[in-house]
């Protein structure tokens, strides 16, 4: 894989993530966006991006990420959120507080302290949000979820993931005690506005907006 600075990992992460996994095109406003930055800025970065064969880039028609920039970026993801799994299995951050020191340290270069790293956790297949961790190899195994809203009346699930990592959020969750892992049931769902009561592992109910649990992502059990 091509030598990437530290911004230049950064951007390639983005881009993986703005196209679907690399299924769409993205364009340079919609990464301008995401990385806070001027267009212009984004323009020159995507050329020296280019330039490493990790994307394809024509201006004005966007940016598409290549098979070996997307090697690159799972290989990144992989980092992270193996970081993130330490951090809160080995150090007790709560998941709430990890995401900007794994940010930091998803740019270590040592693939035998990676691969060490993830042996020592027990191979684990999830970060702490849910997310999918990508293998050596870059493979992911993704299981099956959707948004907690789109569940009816009398379903059931499990909380397996979520959409909205930021700490705002999780703090909210954890305050309303909806966590990974939590067996829910939806015993009402308001036709005005969506929002839902919801069981949870048989013995909590809570009163969730639409928006909240549209941030929420469940295995439907019933």
């Amino acid at each position: 894989m091509p030598s990437l600075t530290y911004a230049e990992e950064n951007y390639l992460k983005a881009i993986y993530h703005l196209s679907d996994d690399g299924k769409h095109n993205v364009s340079t406003n919609d990464l301008s966006k995401e990385m806070k930055t001027k267009p212009a800025s984004v323009s020159d970065m995507l050329r020296r991006l280019s330039d490493k064969a990790v994307i394809n880039y024509r201006k004005y028609y966007g940016v598409t990420i290549t098979e070996e920039g997307k090697k690159s970026a799972l290989q990144i993801i992989r980092k992270h959120r193996l970081w993130e799994v330490f951090l809160v299995e080995k150090l007790m951050f709560s998941w709430d507080e990890v995401h900007e020191v794994a940010e930091e340290l998803e740019h270590i270069k040592s693939n035998l302290l990676i691969q060490r790293l993830d042996d020592f956790l027990g191979n684990p297949k999830y970060d702490p949000h849910g997310d999918p961790i990508p293998d050596e190899y870059g493979d992911v195994k993704a299981r099956p979820r959707m948004p907690l809203n789109e569940l009816q009346m009398n379903d059931g699930g499990q909380i397996v993931a979520v959409k909205d990592s930021s700490a705002a959020f999780l703090r909210y969750l954890d305050k309303v005690g909806a966590y990974i892992g939590a067996r829910i049931k939806i015993l009402d769902k308001v036709e005005f506005d969506g929002s839902l009561e919801i069981l949870v592992d048989n013995k909590k109910t809570l009163f969730m907006s639409k928006d909240v649990a549209a941030n929420i992502l469940i295995i439907q059990t019933s």
